[in-house]
């Protein structure tokens, strides 16, 4: 009788300190010279490093490790380090949870209620408490990620948070779900639940089910993790909190994308893959990774001249653009592809390097 053997695939337990601080970032949404900045090393080095990685944790490309740094711990919502577990989230008795959503304009509900939040200075306040579920944010760090360099001329924080606290109260009881102590404000645990937890969590069950050799299982949950993406994310809301939030959960999205098109290529679905994907390739006509992915499949759909067409585009908008050429990990497609290279161009298959 064969025998099956099941790799797994590194962790990042695997990777140098420094290493780890690179994938923290890379899966935050940084871009290298961001990186290199907050390191206080040269973007080369930091390029350096994103190159080990992926070598070392056997990842495709920079999607894939951002990938990776979620599904590893070392990010989550709100860019922080992963808190340790702390047991069961316990449901309040009696009334259902507030709901936010922020993975689109941001929306507070109540047992089927819409609820206000306020003005938008008052939502980007709340955006950020919902984004930093899990742990305490203080005073300053609003003030920060909601006025940036402009703060107000008083410290309106504690006023805004008293008319959320007001707002958001399950049941029209006394309790609120923010909670205050000497150190900040926090959501509390068991009485809020947020888009973005539910997304990473059915993102998490897609790569169970896909190390359980249920693929269409895993599709279909990614198909759910991304219906809940209703738009511009944190549309309208002001500061840099908000801003950086809108860029690092945008290359979440385009990641998970991905990975369902991976799969949807294992599967043979050739045309849900395409379609998918040429509406990411439209709306993020500068993303060199998702272009890859497109030709891919464009490919292995027996579409070559378009695949082909898809880097001409490409190339062109990256020049137009950004006086640049395409990167390593394009490049290499459109080789392997002119080339026949079936084998390189299957799901899974790595193609080195990182997109820039």
């Amino acid at each position: 009788m064969p025998t099956t053997v099941t790799t797994r695939r590194p962790t990042a337990a695997a990777l140098g300190r420094q290493e780890r601080k690179v994938l923290h970032a890379v899966g935050c949404g940084l871009r290298d010279d961001e990186i290199a900045a907050a390191l206080a090393v040269t973007e080369d080095v930091v390029a350096g490093h994103v190159a080990r990685i992926l070598v070392k944790l056997g990842l495709r490309d920079r999607a894939a490790a951002v990938v990776h740094a979620f599904d590893c711990g070392l990010v989550v919502p709100g860019c922080g380090p992963r808190p340790q577990a702390a047991g069961p989230v316990v449901r309040p008795a009696g009334g259902p949870r507030v709901e936010i959503s922020v993975l689109g304009p941001l929306e507070v509900r109540l047992g089927g209620r819409t609820l206000d939040p306020g003005h938008l200075r008052q939502q980007a306040v709340l955006a950020a408490l919902a984004l930093c579920t899990g742990r305490t944010v203080s005073q300053q760090e609003l003030l920060d990620g909601v006025w940036g360099m402009e703060p107000p001329v008083t410290n309106v924080v504690p006023v805004y948070i008293y008319r959320l606290r007001k707002t958001l109260r399950p049941g029209g009881g006394p309790e609120s779900v923010i909670e205050h102590d000497r150190c900040g404000y926090r959501l509390s645990a068991g009485g809020v639940e947020v888009d973005v937890a539910r997304m990473e969590a059915l993102v998490a069950d897609a790569s169970a089910a896909d190390r359980a050799g249920e693929t269409a299982e895993a599709v279909r949950l990614c198909s759910r993790a991304l219906g809940l993406f209703r738009g511009e994310l944190l549309a309208g809301l002001p500061g840099p909190f908000a801003e950086l939030e809108r860029l690092r959960l945008t290359e979440r999205r385009i990641a998970v994308v991905q990975r369902k098109s991976e799969w949807q290529l294992r599967l043979g679905r050739h045309c849900e893959a395409i379609a998918e994907l040429s509406a990411f390739s439209a709306a993020h006509p500068l993303n060199e990774s998702v272009a890859a992915m497109l030709m891919r499949a464009l490919y292995r759909g027996g579409r070559q001249a378009d695949a082909l067409s898809v880097f001409d585009r490409a190339r062109r908008r990256l020049a137009d653009d950004l006086g640049v050429r395409p990167g390593r990990m394009l490049r290499r497609t459109c080789q392997m592809i002119l080339r026949g290279d079936e084998a390189g161009l299957v799901p899974g298959a790595g193609l080195g390097g990182s997109a820039p």
